[in-house]
């Protein structure tokens, strides 16, 4: 066999490895998410503003689908680079084996199911008046990638806990130049509308899968799991499942904020009130790339070396790791704080969704430097295996602050309660996150050369 790449993960500088890990993560996620960006730029100028709702009425469907690939896909790399990190290599095998047949037989029950109450749910996601439509159309055809996607996320997880960056960014670039080429062809020469957009998105998908079925069967990639390692086994899909959990839960509290808030902000100002939250939310996927980009860095560093016992080096992939992803996170905000106007008109050329969109970005990124370090801390727990409170972390902003503030601000402030909503739940979060880090780490016993510095 050859030599195992992963092991780099306990012998290289914590600098020098979050760079390589977080490089091609924070590239992958970057043309990921211009592809989601201009996707909508395609859609709001080619097809028209409403599509562009209509299309963030659908995300938290198909994305809560997703979300399990992804789940299952992060839940299972924590172990299996804990797995590598102590020479468990079969370990490893029988984990990504499960992986795969989890995914599959999940998300394929899911989609039959959406498929089948599409009428209620596009209503109950906000998807009223002219939204429905177009939202219906877009659903229908992008729901029957959605296991693609799942083993997509699924795969781009494992790959990168196998210590394989690059090709983990590969399996993200293909998806989404694909579907921008997809994009102009359907939509812009075949003139199919929205059922272009939504093909152009499942066929990307198709294209990401086969990329990765390849890795896993070339000479790139050490796991290679056989038939038995497809079976079912109970202790490792609770293991998968408990960890994996709090991703899904995360995406799950996500889909059930967007279903309450594209509702609300239709009852407060219609149609264009929700395409210029709809607008926000783009670039909220799209402008943090590298501070998530920095996280799914740092996950595999820290889960290796907490499970080769080195404690001094999980302290130190903290600390970079936090650091990091504040100072990008504080470019990220002064770039949309001065520049709000510029960036929603690329969307749209409507007048009263551009009155909107500005002032929805500025509360929407009030606080991004401090948020990143929610992001790392709800992070670290996951990647260390304790998922009780990384689960906890994860849902605070959103679960137990967001939602609950978008139900009470509201009925003092109007319409400006929900954008106070934003800013305030992220201060909060990020407060909690700090205290739980800052107690978990220094319960860490200390080890040799530990070089690390003040984490928070």
């Amino acid at each position: 066999m050859k030599p195992n790449k992963a092991a780099l993960l306990g012998s290289e500088t914590i600098p020098k490895l979050l760079v390589k890990q977080a490089v091609p993560a924070s590239i992958g996620i970057l043309v990921m998410s211009l592809n989601i960006l201009v996707d909508t730029i395609f859609v709001g100028q080619w097809i028209g503003p409403t599509a562009i709702a209509a299309i963030n009425v659908v995300l938290p469907v198909s994305f809560f689908i997703a979300a399990i690939g992804m789940s299952i896909g992060i839940g299972g790399s924590s172990i299996i680079s804990r797995a590598l990190g102590s020479n468990n290599h079969n370990k490893a095998l029988t984990v990504f084996g499960n992986q795969i047949a989890l995914t599959l037989l999940i998300t394929v029950s899911f989609v039959a199911a959406g498929l089948y109450y599409v009428d209620n749910l596009i209503p109950s996601f906000g998807g009223k008046g002219a939204i429905f439509a177009p939202a219906k159309i877009y659903y229908t055809i992008v729901l029957y990638g959605v296991p693609f996607l799942a083993l997509c996320m699924m795969g781009n997880t494992v790959i990168r806990a196998e210590g394989k960056p690059k090709f983990a960014m590969y399996a993200m670039l293909i998806p989404s130049v694909g579907n921008l080429l997809l994009d102009y062809l359907l939509i812009n020469v075949l003139d199919y509308g929205m059922e272009g957009a939504a093909w152009a998105t499942t066929i990307s998908y198709g294209l990401c899968v086969a990329f990765i079925f390849w890795f896993f069967c070339s000479k790139k990639s050490e796991l290679k799991p056989n038939i038995s390692h497809f079976k079912l086994k109970l202790p490792i899909v609770k293991e998968i499942g408990s960890l994996g959990f709090v991703t899904l839960a995360r995406q799950a509290v996500v889909s059930i904020t967007y279903l309450y808030l594209n509702n609300l902000l239709f009852n407060y100002g219609g149609e264009t009130l929700v395409t210029a939250y709809a607008i926000s939310a783009r670039m909220l996927m799209f402008a943090l790339f590298p501070v998530f980009g920095i996280t799914q860095g740092f996950l595999p560093i820290a889960g290796f070396n907490y499970g080769a016992k080195n404690y001094s080096r999980v302290k130190e992939s903290v600390a970079v790791g936090v650091k990091s992803a504040v100072f990008f996170g504080f470019i990220v905000f002064a770039v949309l704080m001065l520049f709000p106007t510029t960036i929603s008109k690329l969307f749209t050329t409507d007048k009263a969704v551009l009155e909107l969109a500005p002032d929805a970005m500025r509360w929407v990124f009030a606080v991004t430097p401090i948020a990143a370090v929610q992001i790392i801390g709800a992070a670290y727990f996951q990647a260390i295996g304790k998922a009780i409170p990384a689960l906890l972390l994860t849902l605070t902003r959103q679960g137990f602050i967001f939602i609950p503030l978008l139900y009470i601000l509201p009925q003092f402030f109007g319409e400006l309660g929900i954008w106070m909503a934003f800013p305030i739940s992220d201060v909060s979060a990020t407060i909690i996150t700090a205290i739980f880090l800052k107690r978990e780490l220094n319960k860490l016993p200390s080890t040799p050369n530990q070089t690390h510095g003040t984490v928070l």
